[in-house]
């Protein structure tokens, strides 16, 4: 790899979090040791169950993080996109994956492999304390994801997930409204349920002016009242 593939590496990885708190020299290592991999829009990146020797940090585009039930079901665990970092669980034990993941959009990866990483964990402790986080925060959203599924019932955990969407792709001064672009399939994924009941509840929002559904998007018209939906009043 030449010199200026070594630096675009770099800034690549500068801009997921784990990674903009380490020094240049660090980031220069990572890259040294690291490649870059491109997936079209709808391309299987891994597959839940087989061997993971590698962690990845997306640097342009949009993946999604799946898994399927017994019933053959597929749930979505999340949407990822610039700056953030998957397949490191596996990565780290040396064991199978624990969820597929597949392109959402093109996408450009920046691949860490096991044995180069584990190297650079042993004598990088900010590194490892980056890791630790991310793997912490994964952990406290599937607890949340677990007690949601167990004691809510339908349109408060779609109130909620529409509400972390909505913050994910905030509204800015030019469109004013929260306009959220996932299907009413990709939604009932991402809270184990079925179309035909998250359709249900969003024409019934619909009716009393909570949320639009116009041209392919979900529009957030009465974010208070989504708030409170999400609180079970």
């Amino acid at each position: 790899m030449s010199v200026d593939g070594d630096f675009k590496k770099e800034k690549l990885l500068s801009k997921s979090f784990i990674f903009d708190a380490l020094d240049s020299k660090t980031q220069q290592e990572l890259a040294n040791f690291s490649y870059i991999k491109r997936f079209a829009a709808g391309d299987i990146i891994f597959t839940m169950g087989l061997p993971g020797q590698s962690m990845m940090a997306i640097a342009e585009g949009s993946v999604r993080v799946s898994m399927f039930t017994p019933s053959d079901r597929e749930v979505t665990l999340n949407d990822l996109t610039v700056g953030d970092v998957f397949g490191e669980i596996a990565l780290l034990d040396g064991q199978e994956r624990s969820a597929s993941v597949t392109a959402l959009t093109n996408c450009t990866l920046v691949v860490l492999e096991r044995r180069a990483l584990l190297d650079i964990l042993q004598h990088n402790p900010e590194f490892s304390i980056k890791l630790i986080e991310l793997l912490c925060q994964r952990v406290r959203r599937s607890d949340e994801r677990m007690i949601e599924i167990a004691f809510l019932d339908l349109p408060a955990r779609l109130a909620k997930l529409l509400l972390r969407l909505s913050t994910a792709a905030p509204a800015t001064a030019d469109k004013p409204l929260f306009k959220l672009s996932q299907s009413q399939s990709e939604l009932a994924g991402m809270i184990g349920n079925s179309r035909e009941n998250v359709n249900r509840c969003l024409k019934k929002w619909q009716k009393a002016d909570v949320i639009d559904l116009q041209g392919g998007w979900l529009i957030l018209k009465d974010r208070s009242r989504l708030e409170a939906l999400a609180h079970g009043e």
